[in-house]
């Protein structure tokens, strides 16, 4: 049995490149933080639990599952890969007692991560039907 697939609509296909592009920036922006050791992202980082070493790799790490998400065949597998590093965020500011704001930052950034390849991508809407 074969079911067919609607083409997303204009209007969602550009929501959700718009989306997707702005998510792909930011994440741009925090792993070059990371890899070119900005002195206030080494020391918030620093804070929050992590030893110095270790966060070249994190930005690296950042940057490639970022490549993932960018390319249109494997953005799924990006999207999960980003969903779990946005996991570990959200864990470490708990873990730290960081406040409500980055913990709901993170967990609305990674809603966005999702919503990009959902509204261009008619084959994830249909494994996840929103309901009226």
């Amino acid at each position: 049995m074969q079911t067919t697939v609607a083409s997303p609509s204009t209007g969602a296909l550009w929501t959700g490149r718009i989306v997707s592009a702005l998510t792909v920036l930011f994440f741009i922006f925090d792993g070059v933080t990371k890899v070119i050791k900005i002195p206030q992202v080494i020391e918030s980082t620093v804070q929050l639990g992590y030893q110095e070493s270790h966060i070249v790799l994190i930005g690296i790490l950042m940057l490639l599952c970022t490549a993932i998400y960018v390319i249109p065949q494997t953005a799924v597998l990006g999207a999960i890969l980003l969903t779990g590093y946005l996991g570990g965020a959200v864990a470490t500011h708990l873990r730290a007692g960081s406040g409500a704001f980055p913990i709901i930052f993170t967990i609305v950034f990674g809603g966005l991560v999702w919503l990009g390849p959902y509204l261009r991508n008619p084959k994830l809407r249909a494994l996840v039907p929103l309901q009226k």
